[in-house]
């Protein structure tokens, strides 16, 4: 269990080239990256005042595992932890850090739809449709689909993540690139989905990044995360009301009770909101691997 003063606020690791909302990434040499995973939030891509205990550690520790569980699908970036470099880092980075080599990112996120929530539900609303893709009418909060769907995305110039057709992603980056990420993110989501309904938990759905190295498409960032995807609680599992989760839903519930208009800067989060958060990620962590946080 992770102590409430265990916090990583930002990297302290030399030669930052990158501080995204989460991740700090710094150049490590001979083509290689140190990526570390803070214990920022971030919500309606605003990085929120608070950070959560541990929560690094999580996103670290539970990518490695998924790294391995799909790499005979798709390789991936992972070279080697960084609690396995343990004489080069300090213990706070040592736990929530890897090493991964350098790739060409590919500017779209690859998000599977298993279920029907979010901003997926309220486009389904409007229009009938997710994505452009159209949907059986009747559907309500948390139903399966018939079938996973592939519901792109890039970013719009305000930074706000914005949902793309296939076609447009075609336009974008080209039909046989497009067809090969698409059925990589759907095969990925059914077979992490399966494995987790072993575990008690629902991927509900999920965000995949891609790069190229040496020509070859390879997961980059992060994988099958509680802040990265959805994880419902399947025990408590019913469609047409808010599913219980072991991800960042919770955080994003509490903000919208404040009635914030989700630009900064955002409300600070209640300490109890801060430890039941630490709590959902570490949870989902031990429920799917069966492993204790390092």
């Amino acid at each position: 269990m992770t102590h409430p003063s265990d916090v990583l606020i930002e990297s302290t690791m030399p030669d930052l080239i990158y501080s995204g909302k989460v991740r700090d990434t710094h150049d490590a040499g001979n083509g290689l990256l140190l990526m570390v995973s803070t214990d920022r939030i971030s919500a309606y891509d605003v990085v929120l005042p608070n950070a959560i205990p541990g929560k690094g550690a999580v996103l670290n520790q539970i990518s490695a595992f998924w790294f391995a569980q799909t790499e005979h699908i798709v390789p991936n970036h992972l070279v080697q932890m960084g609690f396995d470099r343990a004489k080069d880092l300090p213990e706070s980075i040592r736990r929530r850090s890897m090493y991964v080599r350098k790739a060409d990112r590919i500017d779209i996120e690859c998000v599977a739809r298993g279920y029907i929530t979010g901003s997926a539900l309220q486009e389904y609303s409007d229009t009938g449709t997710v994505a452009g893709l159209k949907i059986p009418p009747g559907m309500v909060e948390g139903d399966l689909f018939p079938s996973p769907i592939f519901t792109p995305a890039t970013k719009a110039e305000e930074g706000h993540d914005e949902n793309i057709s296939v076609e447009h992603m075609a336009e974008l980056i080209g039909h046989e690139l497009t067809s090969k990420l698409q059925n990589i993110t759907l095969e990925i989501y059914n077979f992490a989905h399966e494995f987790a309904l072993n575990k008690g938990i629902i991927i509900a759905d999920t965000k995949l990044e891609f790069g190229l190295i040496d020509g070859n498409i390879t997961l980059i960032d992060e994988l099958l995360t509680p802040d990265s995807s959805r994880f419902w609680d399947k025990d408590g599992y019913q469609p047409g009301s808010i599913q219980p989760n072991f991800d960042k839903q919770f955080v994003r519930d509490w903000l919208n009770s404040q009635k914030w208009n989700r630009e900064p800067p955002a409300p600070d989060l209640p300490a109890e909101i801060v430890s039941k958060t630490a709590v959902r990620y570490e949870d989902a962590f031990v429920k799917i691997t069966g492993r204790s946080l390092k």
